[in-house]
């Protein structure tokens, strides 16, 4: 992790914020704010630390991990920037639930939580926002649960892969930051499953493999192998 010194732009945050909040409020959270950048794999915000901050991803990828008491680690979620990070932290003021983690290189802006807090006190729709955008984080954890819940790991790993291509990669086609660890981890199952689902799909054409390059060539019929689970 290093500061970056370079001007905070704010482009995505700022264009979202000024719908709510007037431009003395953004400068508040402007200059109680840090850029820093963060290498794959380090942690942004680690599981059980005091949440003093909110992170705006600016640039990257980065998954939710929790670890359970055993030692087992489960990723959440994973999100691709931009995005407002942590905001359950403004609504659960004990410790971090769970930590975010690097998947790539990121670009990270930690704004102030009691000065965020402070402008939501005078902004009720820029307050609502924010709850909305805390509970679409929660609401993707609660529905990769369901799955882990009630389908077999080829559907578990296919909801995984739509996931990617819709949400994160935003294409067919993408290089994946995740291990197959990571993957797994995802789709609560073993690497071993990983790895031979994603062999038994290649050889019925429906992904191609290519280093770490995934090309979803058949995207219907893994929408098939989500909906049969």
């Amino acid at each position: 992790m290093f500061l970056n010194e370079t001007k905070q732009e704010y482009s995505w945050f700022r264009r979202i914020s000024s719908q709510f909040i007037a431009e003395k409020d953004f400068e508040k959270l402007e200059k109680t704010s840090v850029k820093l950048n963060f290498r794959k794999g380090e942690t942004i915000l680690k599981q059980g630390g005091i949440p003093n901050h909110i992170a705006y991803l600016e640039k990257g990828i980065v998954k939710f991990n929790y670890e359970s008491d055993s030692g087992k680690n489960l990723i959440l979620t994973i999100v691709s920037a931009p995005k407002i990070l942590g905001g359950a932290n403004l609504f659960y003021k004990d410790n971090n639930l769970f930590s975010l983690i690097a998947v790539e290189d990121c670009e990270v802006m930690m704004i102030d939580s009691k000065v965020i807090q402070d402008v939501l006190i005078d902004n009720s729709k820029f307050a609502m926002m924010m709850f909305q955008v805390a509970s679409e984080m929660f609401k993707k954890s609660v529905m990769n649960f369901i799955s882990l819940a009630h389908k077999q790991k080829e559907g578990r790993i296919a909801d995984i892969f739509l996931y990617l291509a819709d949400e994160v990669y935003h294409n067919s086609k993408f290089l994946l930051s995740l291990t197959r660890k990571e993957i797994a981890e995802f789709a609560g199952c073993s690497t071993e499953n990983v790895i031979m689902t994603l062999s038994k799909w290649q050889n019925e054409k429906i992904v191609i493999l290519e280093g770490k390059t995934i090309d979803i060539k058949d995207m219907e019929k893994l929408k098939y192998i989500s909906k049969i689970g």
